[in-house]
């Protein structure tokens, strides 16, 4: 084979390996993001996105994350490009990204896209949908560890069911995600992780995933628990009416740090975590 020929064959070998790379996933508004390569400078405007790269293994590949992703501790140090609905467009041009990774709600995707920037509409409601992000992100990252990571955190979510006594499963929930009050319903991932905890939501699939309560609403479900992040529980027993609740009235209220609150609203690879959280939480205080 001459030199010219072979020269011939070495590009059409090198452009079947980069077709190889190359990547098309739909996003959540219907679009389909078409990426030459797996990205190697990411930026992602949601913590539970920033989650799901770090547990693909690919958290050194992130160089600008939302101001409130905090958790795995090395994203920390990186440039924070202000909040998720409305973050600094210049910063994240700067930081010439691959790939935005950013959830449905934000105000930023379109100019990002007039930018000329590659954006990847993501954002997880649902255990399905936590499921469905990891292939996602692990079709764009170009890696094979979805599955794996997806079954580790359904059998996290299972043994924190397992370790509960059968008395707890009757016990009445109310999950509280702020003091407004807003709560977590049936149909949210809080909701179902409840579920499949065995215990009973006295949210109501009808009101939706997080619906905004009247007060007297969670007076007269009585719960027999609940569950609250230690800042939206300041006051709670003084709110009108509710001294008479069970959960209050018998000190039933399992009140989460900061640091776990995070844990338990984030719906992405910590699911197991907020799991074995609620679970503890259910075996001190659950009768």
């Amino acid at each position: 084979m001459n030199l010219p020929a072979r020269l011939a064959l070495a590009a059409a070998a090198a452009l079947l390996a980069l077709g190889a790379q190359a990547v098309v996933v739909t996003d959540e508004r219907g679009v389909n993001v078409d990426l030459p390569k797996p990205p190697q400078r990411i930026v992602t405007l949601l913590p539970s996105l920033t989650e799901f790269v770090c547990t693909m293994g690919a958290c050194d590949r992130l160089v600008g994350v939302d101001r409130y992703s905090n958790w795995p501790d090395s994203v920390r140090g990186l440039p924070q490009v202000g909040g998720g609905i409305d973050p600094n467009v210049e910063a994240i041009v700067a930081l010439k990204p691959d790939v935005v990774l950013l959830a449905k709600s934000s105000r930023v995707t379109e100019r990002l896209e007039t930018l000329g920037l590659k954006v990847l509409v993501l954002e997880p409601k649902s255990h399905a949908d936590v499921r469905r992000v990891l292939d996602v992100i692990g079709q764009v990252l170009g890696t094979s560890d979805a599955q794996r990571a997806w079954s580790a955190i359904d059998a996290s979510v299972s043994a924190a069911a397992q370790s509960l006594p059968a008395g707890v499963k009757s016990t009445r929930v109310y999950f509280e995600i702020n003091s407004t009050p807003y709560a977590a319903g049936e149909v949210s991932f809080i909701g179902e992780t409840l579920a499949r905890l065995g215990v009973r939501n006295i949210v109501p699939a009808s009101l939706g995933p997080f619906p905004k309560l009247n007060p007297e609403f969670v007076v007269r479900a009585n719960p027999d628990l609940i569950m609250v992040g230690e800042r939206s529980a300041q006051g709670m027993e003084q709110r009108p009416g509710w001294a008479g609740i069970k959960a209050v009235r018998e000190g039933r209220i399992c009140r989460f740090t900061a640091a776990e609150s995070d844990v338990l609203v984030r719906p992405g690879p910590r699911m197991g975590e907020a799991a074995r959280l609620m679970a503890h939480c259910l075996q001190e205080k659950a009768k």
